[in-house]
């Protein structure tokens, strides 16, 4: 039974996402929403606290489930099979598909991992274009931003770099429970008794972000800083805010010295551009290969 501060406490949470979905325009009303469904921790709690705000009638969206089954780890059937009984059990729509990943990385000579992400979207974008629907829903949390921050430090990215993973992307990619961190999922999760299925490959540190995740992360909150999830969330926050404005100048830049635009070709006033910043310089020269 459940008692009256696990009610709070999926209160507080559910209020929290709405936030987050309106703070950042991520579901329109009448919106269809693909979401990526693994069975895991993430996907389930954002799959679970969308019905419920989709039911309370706080959000006016369709909700529909799309998993991948990678065929890697003995296990997948049984993931795939949890999230086809979850969605049956709550009468969402659901599409499942198994896909060959490692022949897939092996065909085009990439990485597992990467293998598993192209298939993944590849997926995600043909139910978005069956069923109708305008937004892909992917489960990154505060943690998967903090980790891809570190990342992108450890590659030597500049300020674009520092902005992680953002909430929504092509106006088309939304990430709902970017706000949340993962030990509070993992709470949620066993406050309602949804027992998501755990991928144990998550704890091996073959891939660099697993590194990151179970060895870098936990070093610098116990020597360093403790919260270094929120510190480096404000420090994407503020990256963001930086690179947006830096976009609004170069876009005003590039119409400024623009001389002519064809087809493939882009003739810019030499002299002006010149007269440019250096970062608005370096801004001009990608915003003309977009």
């Amino acid at each position: 039974m459940k008692s009256r501060k696990d009610f709070e406490i999926n209160n507080v949470i559910l209020e929290r996402i709405l936030k987050f979905i309106n703070e950042y325009q991520l579901i329109k009303s009448g919106d269809r929403i693909v979401l990526g469904v693994s069975g895991g921790p993430d996907s389930i709690f954002m799959l679970d606290t969308l019905r419920k705000l989709k039911e309370n009638k706080k959000l006016n969206c369709e909700l529909i489930v799309a998993h991948v089954n990678h065929m890697i780890r003995e296990e997948a059937i049984d993931d795939e099979q949890y999230v086809v009984d979850y969605c049956k059990k709550n009468n969402i729509e659901c599409y499942a598909k198994r896909i060959d990943v490692q022949k897939y990385a092996n065909n085009n000579k990439v990485g597992t991992e990467e293998a598993g992400r192209i298939l993944r979207y590849q997926f995600f974008d043909e139910i978005l274009k069956n069923t109708n629907s305008q937004k892909i829903a992917i489960a990154h949390n505060k943690n998967d931003k903090a980790e891809t921050i570190i990342m992108n430090l450890l590659r030597g990215s500049g300020l674009t770099g520092l902005k992680g993973i953002e909430p929504i992307r092509n106006n088309k990619y939304i990430r709902p429970i970017l706000g949340m961190k993962r030990n509070e999922i993992e709470e949620y999760c066993e406050y309602n008794s949804l027992n998501p299925r755990i991928d144990k490959t998550n704890f091996e540190n073959e891939y660099t972000r697993n590194k990151i995740r179970n060895i870098v992360i936990p070093y610098i909150k116990k020597e360093f800083n403790p919260n270094i999830i929120q510190t480096l969330s404000r420090l994407s926050d503020l990256a963001a805010d930086e690179s947006n404005y830096i976009e609004l100048q170069t876009q005003k830049a590039f119409e400024k010295i623009l001389i002519a635009k064809e087809k493939e070709q882009i003739t810019l006033n030499l002299k002006e551009f010149n007269k440019q910043d250096k970062v608005i310089k370096n801004r001009l020269i990608l915003y003309t290969t977009k």
